[in-house]
């Protein structure tokens, strides 16, 4: 079942004790909390791990202005764009690069990106939803009530649900082999 961002915090709020919202514009401490902690949490979450479902290549577009410095070519990374996972040329890996004022420089003519996307709250997993509530509701704490002995507790729950949803994200994917090892190629 997927998730809106309203009651993912509504449910991060009850793990606090706190009472529950429906709306992040409803005048109370919990809506106001909720509404200025929820996106940079998400975002910091999608961006922590290369989530299976927060993951997409693309052949970026270059632009016409060229770097001041240091690289040939400019590119524009997506609107949704978080965090880079690899830069290639032709391929998704491989390149040199640098990331700047939300551009990617490069000496590459052509570049395809992995990168990690904002992806909807309707996306996401069970287990991404669960490791998210925990890590709202650590974060929740103590602005809601004071208590850091609660929230250092929903922290370490919060860490355990983190852990257990890269493990699974983890093995939705096939086991990356060692391509490039120079004692296996001194072995040949």
């Amino acid at each position: 079942m997927a998730l809106s961002s309203i009651a993912l915090c509504a449910r991060a709020l009850l793990k606090t004790g706190c009472r529950s919202i429906t709306s992040f514009d409803e005048g109370t401490a919990e809506a106001e909390v909720s509404g200025n902690l929820y996106e940079p949490l998400r975002d910091a979450m999608l961006s922590s791990h290369p989530w299976t479902f927060a993951t997409a290549q693309v052949t970026l577009p270059r632009l016409e202005a060229t770097p001041i410095a240091d690289y040939g070519y400019t590119f524009q990374l997506p609107v949704d764009f978080l965090r880079v996972l690899s830069a290639g040329a032709g391929r998704g890996r491989g390149l040199d690069y640098r990331i700047h004022e939300r551009r990617l420089h490069t000496n590459a003519s052509e570049v395809v990106v992995t990168y990690i996307f904002r992806a909807l709250e309707s996306e996401f997993p069970a287990f991404f939803d669960q490791a998210l509530i925990a890590r709202l509701s650590a974060e929740f704490c103590i602005p809601l009530t004071d208590s850091t002995s609660r929230s250092q507790a929903l922290l370490k729950i919060a860490d355990k649900e983190f852990k257990q949803a890269k493990s699974i994200d983890s093995m939705q994917d096939s086991p990356r082999a060692i391509e490039d090892f120079t004692l296996i190629g001194v072995r040949g």
